[in-house]
């Protein structure tokens, strides 16, 4: 723990985790300095479309599956994430508009892409946008300055964006190596600075068999010792079974601060090297924002 909150900055790249590959040396080289695991979802409803699964997975990276569930969010029971996480100052920044309305109603404060990157994004833009974004924390000149506008920024890239977004994994990967530069391991910002980097999978069809997935369970469940093989933490939820989680296709995730997060032995941003050497292996999703909230020093303990 770090003897100052953070401020963190996630980036989210919706879907894209198909597309990751060795060239993208961002993603591997922020990996290879990270504490990376999975977060993993519920199963999809029956022909549920694109932009009711971008605003569902969203709502799980919240905690706000209630929210999503209700025909209205602002009826839901749901309190604002100001209110649950200590008047935690948070934005989400994405073009997507379903998004945006959403976030909104959970006390997200929503900016736009295009206020930050403006037309034909490339490299130069990307080392203007991750200066944009870590000024939004409060991280200027390599220092970090008492107040910042937000304590969290999620920046959604990817699937359901406007052509002006970040659209590929090309500009998630020019995007985190201008941050990476900026946030060199040692200076102040990289001790302040709590960097999640999510990249998720586009709809998945198959079984769970496939080099997706998460565990293969090879016990004989006929087996009276199999009672006595604990869970995986992920499947339990207040001491009982989750009823609906997915075992393939989770979000990937990378988690780091310089001198607060643990560094594992892992070298790509791969599910394989994830599974073989990631230290955090799975939890649900919709425990990545307390986990968050907590470096923050926005709730009292991880889980809260």
């Amino acid at each position: 723990m770090a003897d100052k909150s953070s401020r963190a900055l996630v980036l989210y790249g919706d879907g894209l985790a198909s597309s990751i590959s060795p060239p993208h040396s961002h993603l591997h080289s922020l990996a290879s300095l990270s504490c990376c695991g999975f977060l993993t979802l519920p199963h999809s409803p029956p022909s549920e479309n694109v932009d009711a699964r971008i605003i569902r997975e969203f709502a799980e990276l919240l905690d706000s599956s209630e929210a999503y569930g209700s025909e209205n969010v602002k009826e839901s029971s749901l309190p604002s994430i100001p209110e649950r996480f200590m008047g935690m100052k948070a934005a989400i920044i994405t073009n997507n508009s379903n998004l945006q309305c959403f976030g909104s109603k959970l006390g997200l404060t929503v900016l736009q892409l295009n206020e930050l990157i403006g037309s034909s994004p490339s490299l130069t833009d990307s080392s203007i946008v991750a200066s944009q974004l870590l000024k939004l924390l409060g991280f200027e000149r390599g220092k970090t300055l008492e107040t910042s506008q937000f304590d969290l920024l999620l920046l959604h890239m990817g699937a359901g964006e406007k052509p002006n977004g970040l659209l590929d994994i090309e500009h998630v990967n020019d995007l985190l190596g201008a941050l990476l530069h900026i946030a060199k391991p040692g200076n102040e910002i990289s001790s302040r600075l709590h960097l999640s980097l999510i990249m998720s999978y586009e709809p998945f069809s198959g079984d769970e068999n496939s080099n997706l997935s998460l565990y293969v369970d090879t016990r004989d469940s006929n087996s009276g010792l199999s009672l006595l093989v604990p869970r995986q933490s992920y499947k339990i939820k207040e001491g009982k079974l989750r009823e609906n989680v997915r075992h393939h296709s989770p979000m990937l995730i990378a988690q780091w601060q310089n001198a607060v997060t643990r560094k594992d032995m892992v070298e790509t941003y791969s599910i394989s090297d994830f599974k073989e050497h990631g230290g955090n292996l799975a939890i649900p999703a919709d425990r990545f924002l307390h986990e968050v909230a907590f470096k923050l020093w926005k709730a009292p303990k991880y889980g809260a």
